[in-house]
């Protein structure tokens, strides 16, 4: 398949910000503050239960808001502007990670949540250009290459930080501190290269007609989509299926480093872990794109393994089964459910964690969660055939 201009600038922004995803909230950040909370005192498991609270706050602000930004996303140019608002923020904050004294523990997580906000929220944007610039029969191979390069920019982004780790700090130029903050900086420089080309020119060919109110006309779309729900049981199950599914994924992201600091692995060998599961990550995800290709998208997502596959084939699915003009309202909804998801699994595994004193006990929690969004998921065709019975 032939990749064109609009489909690159849309898989480069998956790129750029995959730089914030593995180094401020898998790899780095989690670690940096839970040395910092350690030398005010705060033990190992309350330090990962707060990381857990933190990203289950900045996620739940996002889903409560994701409908009525996916909403206003519809109406005639608006996805690009909508992706700035959230963008931008989020960026100069990631830098400002790099500038608040190491002490500040509780700034540290606060900021932190403001560019969860902000990075969670252009996602919703983000996702929903997906049917702006791929057709059906294109959707789940440019869904993949967008995971397959994000995996591999975030790789590349990982390497120079690693390069300043393995060096100590460039040969003693940075303390233990200034290589964390290095990283949000390289992060930060990472969004704004490879993020401009669809921060500036994404183009929206899907939308409903202009109003003179777009926020009351939303707020009025959006209860008539609740009023006639009826009338998408499909996605609606899909949806549910997803939210326990891909609540394993989200939490593996968030809490993976602060678990495995519990059990007391080397932050040096923590990173390389991560690393190699990243460069895995990269082909797996185009690879599923291929295999539903040769399949269907939904043989796919059921011998997904493969968290990059998993997560590309269920956005490209959902991109599938929704009305067009209407795709960032509907992306709003998945949104929803894969933030709501991320709210209860670092809860989960906080809650779990300090009940138990056990970090793995924690994450062993979340097993259930994959287990009933598969039956759900195995369920779909019998579940949509019924609902269509009814009505």
């Amino acid at each position: 398949m032939r990749i064109n201009k609009q489909q690159w600038q849309w898989i480069f922004y998956d790129w750029a910000n995959s730089g914030y995803g593995i180094l401020v909230v898998t790899a780095v950040l989690p670690v940096y503050f839970k040395a910092v909370a350690e030398q005010a005192g705060i033990s190992a498991t309350n330090s990962t239960a707060y990381w857990g609270y933190a990203n289950s706050f900045g996620t739940l602000v996002v889903s409560l808001l994701a409908p009525l930004l996916g909403a206003l996303a519809d109406y005639p140019n608006a996805k690009r502007r909508w992706l700035n608002v959230f963008t931008w923020p989020a960026i100069i904050l990631t830098l400002g990670l790099a500038l608040l004294p190491a002490q500040q523990w509780q700034w540290l997580l606060f900021l932190y949540v403001l560019t969860i906000i902000g990075y969670s929220g252009g996602n919703l944007f983000y996702d929903s250009f997906l049917t702006d610039v791929a057709p059906d029969g294109q959707m789940d191979l440019v869904s993949s290459a967008g995971y397959g390069m994000g995996y591999l920019g975030g790789v590349i982004a990982f390497i120079v930080f690693l390069a300043a780790q393995l060096t100590h700090g460039f040969n003693g130029l940075l303390s233990a501190y200034g290589i964390a903050k290095f990283s949000f900086i390289i992060a930060a420089i990472w969004w704004v290269i490879f993020g401009w080309p669809l921060l500036a020119h994404g183009r929206q060919h899907y939308s409903v007609d202009a109003v003179a109110n777009p926020l009351q006309d939303s707020f009025h779309r959006l209860a008539q989509t609740f009023h006639h729900i009826r009338r998408y049981r499909q996605i609606t199950w899909f949806l549910v299926a997803y939210f326990f599914y891909i609540d394993g994924v989200d939490t593996i992201f968030t809490m993976a480093t602060a678990i495995g600091k519990d059990m007391g692995v080397e932050t040096t060998m923590l990173m390389m872990v991560l690393l190699v599961v990243q460069l895995i990550a990269f082909p797996f995800s185009l690879l599923y794109g291929w295999l539903a290709k040769k399949t269907s998208n939904r043989t796919a997502i059921l011998v997904g393994t493969s968290q990059g596959g998993l997560q590309a084939l269920s956005r490209s699915y959902f991109g599938q089964l929704i009305p067009k003009d209407s795709s960032s309202e509907f992306f709003g909804f998945y949104n929803i459910l894969g933030k709501f998801s991320a709210i209860l699994g670092p809860v989960v595994v906080g809650l779990v964690t300090q009940w138990t004193g056990h970090s793995t006990i924690g994450a062993a929690s979340l097993s259930i969660l994959f287990v009933i969004g598969l039956i759900i998921f195995l369920l779909l065709p019998r579940l949509g055939r019924a609902s269509d019975d009814q009505d």
